[in-house]
């Protein structure tokens, strides 16, 4: 694959690839909820609520809620955790990124390498996209 640092000598690809996928996902909701967002979307009336993309890191700080997704992520990183030291004793078949989430999920093999490859680039272009937006909204201070 494609490492022209040469991280994959120094760290275990099973870790490097479950980062990627972590990364691209997060991503994916990050730039589809920045754009929502500064499209004027809103969770509540609530005026904590009111602010724009930029803004809202400083304002959830305020409002007192990063606190409780510092909680709650915490959580689900540490049964990712978990899983991840069970793949890397051999306990379990689970490849990287695998959290046994099928509803939308392909049957057949080909269709599963698929469904892997697309989640793998959507995610890289997301993580590039995300960069992008957040710099560009931070020098022009526009949203996007």
């Amino acid at each position: 694959g494609f490492d022209p640092m040469g991280f994959s000598y120094a760290f275990d690809i099973r870790w490097l690839r479950e980062a990627e996928l972590k990364h691209g996902r997060i991503c994916m909701l990050a730039t589809v909820g920045w754009i929502s967002t500064d499209l004027g979307m809103r969770v509540s009336d609530n005026a904590a609520f009111q602010v724009s993309s930029i803004d809202a890191h400083l304002s959830m700080v305020k409002f007192g809620s990063m606190s409780q997704m510092l909680v709650w992520l915490g959580f689900a990183e540490l049964f990712g955790f978990m899983a991840m030291i069970r793949m890397y004793q051999g306990k379990t078949d689970r490849a990287a990124g695998d959290f046994g989430l099928r509803a939308l999920y392909p049957k057949d093999e080909a269709g599963q390498h698929q469904m892997q490859l697309k989640e793998l680039r959507n995610g890289r272009l997301a993580m590039l996209a995300y960069g992008g937006i957040v710099t560009a909204a931070v020098l022009t201070g526009k949203p996007w």
